[in-house]
Parts: structure tokens; sequence; C-alpha cells
């Protein structure tokens, strides 16, 4: 009975691990994602542009 319970035991890590992989993976895939989205989105660049006045950049 004891050999039962340690094979049970083995399965339901190996089952655990699996899952813990599986979803770091998908988490770390929509993550890549977003961050290639945003990347791509040539409206999200801010530029720097110089104020005349008092000669510093500023978001523009």
């Amino acid at each position: 009975m004891p050999i039962v319970l340690i094979v049970a035991g083995f399965v339901g890590g190996a089952m655990l691990v699996r899952f813990a992989v599986r979803e770091g993976r998908r988490v770390n895939r929509e993550l890549n994602e977003a961050r290639e989205a945003r990347i791509n989105d040539p409206a999200g660049i801010r530029t720097l542009r110089r104020d005349p006045a008092t000669g510093t950049y500023r978001p523009g």
C-alpha cells in the first residue's frame, strides 16, 4: 500500500510541474506579444522637441 501512495505522489507532482511549466509559457507568450505590439506601434512613440524659449527638450 505505501508504494501506491508514493507512486500517486510522484504522478501528482509531475502533473503539478507540467501545469506550472505550461502556465509559465502561456504567460510569457502573452507578455511577449504585448511587448511586441507596444514596440511596433508608431503612435505610442513619443519624441522630444526642443523648446526654443528655454532650450530644454520636452515631449512633443
